[in-house]
């Protein structure tokens, strides 16, 4: 069970000796000046309406905290038992959430997934085409709402949160009457006779948390997948991404099902609550801390959960590639959504030689994207908030810039930044960057650069840029990851019918596709047999008395032969061959017979 405190701060008033109170406990983080509030705060409560930091302290000046906090619009900021300071989220559209209302709201779901209706594939297929006229109808919303967040560009907004999307989403549509399907699994000789299936149950009502980097696309393209498999959903988008998740509160109830598809609000304390309720399946993307947090809390229901996280994705690359090719891939893959994206490319592990024509080709490639002045571009986005800025900032006295470095707080900017001379001790190698900067560690062959890999967590993605085959194979063979990318970076993502998921600390389960539809089911095993008397017969060896002839006919029954499921497998096609020769034979034998006879 989570667990949360307040932690107590000087007011910032004149005598700032006092002690602002809420109820009977210490202040919260609104009373904070801005320049001595802990550096893991959020500031953006500090902040004017054109976004920019004011250095105003924050005074109580007669106000309750509370009344601060309702005008502020922002909720308290929790601390974990360890006294850090967690993410402060904005209080969204302006009203304190009720967690009281969140058993009414998941009773409402589950009676509307009991009373069958998501079942009806029909009912799925219209849901699936109103979240498509969602996107077709509102992009320009959307693209409003992602550039509000975190500036995003619109060819990245399109591409990534609105494109990716509607084509899942059409995918489902167009196989979703082959996905429901009940499978029909080989059969050996003891079921020979029988009917052998696996239908796909939906789990009922499910949990759906988002994430703030892709917030549209991470929270509806599951959303897509739990409605296709028939489900209710429960959605909490990320609070971080404050425009987006107000913009799908407000779209969701307009287009699906109100009794079946729910969207709630809320900072760490609603999350906390909600996660206290139980629900049938849970699907968490987000950090691999807080995916633990969520795991703990679904085994108080034996809840099963999907957990998309992140870690450390590397990068191998050596001299057998084209390099102006390759470094544009890493580089493009390291720079959307400003590196804030789980399987962006997080270090380089390479040569010296290859090392310094990495760092060459990318000031051409930079300027070349971004111009003289990459502050300045359209097209490079910033960072989400003054907590993970501050963060990634710190990276910057890691190794050595040689590339980059730029920075400027008050837009949350970091220009796309190499590091070289980087120490595996080093902290920028201890955690997930989730930045636009990129440290070299150098390696002399792939053998040295698999074994600093696997003493590692298991990482989301790795990327192998190589010619040579063998050296493919080598890695493919030996590094344990979520998903894997050959001279490329990122795009694997893109191809919907493989898999998208982690492993280890970078989660568990996968989905997009068919396998999001997987996900979100239950594969009920189900045997159909019949009262055929010659079937009895040969069952009937199992019913008492028992006997030593039973048991040497029923374990003959039972045993297992080599290339039995692919005969029985087309055994129906051999049977109606069968039948057609033994047609054309009688009828040939009939014709010679009439002919005899009319002679």
């Amino acid at each position: 069970m989570l667990a949360f405190k307040w932690r107590a701060a000087p007011c910032s008033t004149e005598q700032g000796g006092g002690q602002c109170k809420w109820g009977g406990g210490t202040a919260p983080s609104c009373c904070y000046h801005p320049a001595d509030r802990p550096a893991s705060h959020d500031d953006r409560h500090s902040q004017s309406s054109d976004g920019k930091r004011t250095g105003q302290s924050v005074t109580c000046s007669g106000e309750s905290c509370e009344q601060i906090l309702v005008r502020r619009s922002y909720v308290l900021s929790p601390v974990n038992s360890n006294d850090t300071p967690l993410t402060m989220g904005p209080q969204l559209n302006g009203k304190i959430p009720s967690t009281s209302s969140y058993p009414e709201i998941i009773q409402k779901a589950r009676d509307a997934f009991q009373s069958g209706r998501t079942r009806d594939v029909t009912f799925r297929e219209q849901q699936l085409k109103k979240l498509l006229r969602l996107y077709e109808e509102n992009t320009d919303a959307m693209i409003a709402a992602l550039a509000a967040d975190l500036r995003k560009s619109k060819q990245e907004s399109v591409l990534f949160e609105i494109e990716f999307v509607k084509n899942d989403i059409k995918h489902s549509l167009l196989n979703l009457r082959e996905w429901v399907k009940p499978e029909k699994p080989p059969k050996g000789i003891v079921n020979l006779m029988d009917e052998v299936l696996i239908h796909h149950d939906p789990f009922g009502v499910v949990l759906i948390m988002g994430a703030w980097n892709y917030p549209l696309q991470l929270a509806l393209v599951p959303v897509a997948g739990a409605i296709a498999a028939g489900n209710c959903v429960i959605l909490k988008p990320s609070e971080v991404s404050e425009a987006c998740a107000n913009l799908m509160a407000e779209l969701i109830p307009k287009y699906l099902d109100q009794d079946c598809y729910h969207v709630v609000q809320g900072g760490i304390p609603e999350t906390t609550e909600l996660l206290k309720e139980r629900f049938d399946y849970i699907f968490y993307t987000g950090s691999t801390n807080v995916g633990k947090i969520v795991r703990a809390a679904a085994n108080e229901h034996l809840t099963p959960v999907t957990l998309e996280l992140g870690g450390k994705s590397p990068v191998y690359i050596d001299d057998t590639v084209n390099m102006d090719i390759a470094v544009r891939r890493i580089l493009w893959g390291k720079c959307i959504n400003a590196g804030q994206t789980c399987i962006a490319p997080d270090y380089i592990l390479c040569s010296k030689d290859v090392e310094q024509e990495i760092v060459s080709r990318a000031k051409q490639v930079f300027r070349e994207w971004y111009g003289d002045n990459w502050k300045n571009s359209p097209d490079f986005c910033r960072i989400v908030t003054d907590r993970h800025f501050r963060r990634l900032v710190g990276f910057l006295n890691n190794g050595k810039i040689a590339v980059g470095g730029d920075t400027d707080e008050s837009e949350r900017y970091i220009s796309p930044t190499i590091l070289v001379d980087v120490k595996p001790s080093d902290p920028i190698m201890q955690e997930e960057i989730f930045g636009p900067i990129l440290p070299v560690v150098n390696v002399e062959s792939p053998e040295e650069a698999i074994k600093f890999i696997v003493n590692r967590a298991s990482p989301l993605a790795f990327y192998i840029f190589t010619c040579n085959k063998s050296v493919q194979k080598m890695f493919v063979n030996n590094v344990r990851c979520g998903s894997m990318c050959i001279n490329d970076s990122v795009m694997q993502f893109a191809v919907d019918t493989l898999p998208f998921g982690g492993v280890g600390n970078s989660g568990m389960g996968a989905y997009h596709g068919v396998y999001s539809y997987n996900t979100f089911t239950h594969k009920k095993s189900c045997l159909v047999k019949n009262y055929n008397p010659l079937g009895e017969k040969i069952a009937s060896s199992r019913y008492p008395p028992y006997s030593d002839k039973k048991t040497t006919f029923l374990a003959s029954m039972m045993k297992k032969r080599r290339g039995i499921g692919f005969s029985l497998k087309y055994l129906p096609h051999i049977v109606m061959f069968g039948i057609g020769i033994a047609v054309a034979v009688g009828y040939n034998q009939i014709a010679k017979a009439t002919g005899a006879n009319s002679d």
